[in-house]
């Protein structure tokens, strides 16, 4: 009878346990494989259409790792905050669960700084990942020192530069919550960092690791870094949940690109939610003679639950407790699945803003949330408290400011480029579409039937991420601050569904979208 070794026949049970898409043959010889995420959002368990999950994460990274020599895991920013982990544990959960994956390499996402630098600070002390930081200067933050401008890696006698750029914090990330971080541009610094890993030290090829979004017009994403580089080989992105998709035609022309100098840089990301898993070979022996990276997205489902980490599984299984106790706790009923995507969700949480804020102040002339505040959606029938969390997890305040209408008159212009943005029932608005997403500009603004004064001194309920200037609406900050809920959004939410107006009804909201295209003139 045959002998095989125990790495031997470890390597045969991952192999007989998993989907073979998962692992197919080897890469060539003398191959660099980056395995990646982005926006995974504490997604620690399956979705609620079960895709994606931790657990089966790891079942894919460790059959690529039983195969290939050269393996490197990055993660492009934002692993936290989205579910209840996140809510009852701060983050803690997530950098053990990172731990575990063996996550190589890791930046900052935007939603890294929601509890603040001084949690930030505290939280990724737990962390065992490299990290790196080439566009923040973080010395005069409790960050100070955990962060890297680049770092060289060698595989195969081939020196692999990576930096990690990162988007300017200035009306995404809550005032206050990154103090002392000083931001530096987005194109000339990746330029320069990527021509002094290749120049002076002598690198092979440079990977950014990136938040700043694929394409976020007017602003600067990948893609335009892509086409104003110099000495960047592969971009791996994160922050607009883009998926590119090389099988599809539109995935293939958008993960290539070419440089100042006609070169051509990979440009890659994975969505959201960690559903899917990237996947880049790159063949070390043509670095600098012309060799194209192979890239490609892995499914994360249920074709990998046969292969479950004991470890993994039992860190989870520690917090899942108290996860569990607020997902069971029903607090509502719907008769309709409604969407975090769906004009709905988006209407009801509009008009229950301004009722939240009518009661917090007289007079209220109407309101604005932002559709991208709804994390995610209600199933038909029964829903719980932790559904209501997850659907509205950050810290945020109802409040209510006065804001001259010229002031408003930018905001809904801002509103405009993302085709529309929440507004209650008495808000109606038109908007142009000529030029593209970036000159995208409210033409009509009528507010309970009147067309907005510039004139005059509107009272608004939003939130005070808003209000703060968040979602780039500046001109929010121009208004006059008149009062504020003492309870996060959804405690007041929580409160209305079982101890005030909304207990014992069914949750809607009105159907269509209150923004419409304006008609050519």
């Amino acid at each position: 009878m045959k002998i095989i070794s125990a790495a031997a026949a470890a390597l045969i049970a991952v192999s007989l346990a998993l989907p073979f898409t998962s692992c197919k043959k080897p890469a060539e010889p003398n191959t660099l494989v980056i395995l990646h995420t982005n926006d995974t959002h504490s997604q620690i368990e399956p979705d609620s259409k079960d895709i994606g999950g931790v657990l089966r994460r790891k079942a894919v990274i460790d059959s690529i790792r039983g195969v290939e020599k050269n393996v490197l895991l990055v993660d492009a920013g934002d692993a936290v905050q989205g579910t209840l982990y996140f809510y009852l544990y701060g983050g803690e959960v997530e950098q053990e669960i990172m731990n575990i994956l063996g996550v190589d390499e890791r930046i900052l996402g935007n939603h890294e700084f929601d509890n603040g630098i001084d949690s930030l600070a505290a939280v990724l002390k737990l962390s065992d990942a490299e990290k790196l930081s080439s566009n923040y200067n973080l010395d005069n933050t409790p960050l100070a020192g955990m962060f890297k401008p680049y770092s060289i890696k060698e595989y195969g006698g081939k020196k692999i530069g990576l930096i990690g750029i990162n988007l300017d914090p200035e009306g995404i990330i809550t005032k206050g919550n990154y103090e002392g971080l000083k931001f530096e541009p987005i194109i000339a610094t990746a330029n320069l960092m990527a021509e002094k890993l290749k120049k002076e030290e002598g690198v092979d090829a440079v990977i950014a690791i990136s938040h700043i979004g694929y394409n976020p017009a007017p602003l600067v994403g990948d893609s335009a870094l892509a086409v104003n580089s110099r000495n960047i080989d592969v971009i791996i992105g994160g922050h607009s949940h883009d998926v590119i998709d090389p099988q599809t035609a539109q995935g293939a022309t958008r993960s290539r690109m070419k440089n100042l100098d006609g070169e051509e840089v990979l440009v890659v990301q994975t969505g959201k939610a960690g559903r899917k898993l990237g996947k880049i070979e790159i063949n070390l022996d043509s670095l600098g003679l012309g060799g194209r990276p192979k890239y490609e997205l892995i499914d994360i489902d249920g074709r990998y639950d046969g292969k479950v980490d004991p470890v993994l599984k039992a860190t989870i299984d520690r917090y899942k407790h108290g996860v569990d106790s607020l997902i069971t706790l029903w607090v509502g009923e719907t008769d309709r699945e409604m969407k975090n995507s769906d004009p709905e969700l988006l209407n009801f949480f509009s008009d229950w803003v301004l009722e939240r804020g009518l009661e917090l102040a007289p007079k209220v002339d109407f309101s604005i949330a932002n559709k991208g505040g709804l994390r995610d959606g209600l199933p038909a029938g029964k829903f719980s408290k932790g559904q209501i969390i997850n659907i509205l997890p950050f810290r945020n305040y109802v409040t209510v400011i006065d804001v001259k209408g010229s002031d408003l008159r930018s905001v809904f212009d801002v509103m405009a480029k993302t085709r529309g943005n929440g507004v209650s029932h008495n808000v109606k608005v038109t908007y142009d579409t000529v030029g593209g997403r970036e000159n995208y500009a409210a033409r009509d603004i009528l507010i309970s039937g009147k067309p907005l004064d510039d004139n005059k001194t509107y009272r608004v309920a939003t939130i005070d991420y808003l209000a703060k200037g968040g979602d780039y609406m500046r001109g929010l900050t121009k208004g006059s601050p008149v009062k504020e809920s003492p309870n996060a959004v959804y405690e007041d939410l929580l409160y209305y569904l079982t101890e005030g107006k909304g207990k014992g009804k069914l949750l809607e909201g009105e159907s269509g979208n209150r923004w419409s295209i304006a008609p050519v003139k």
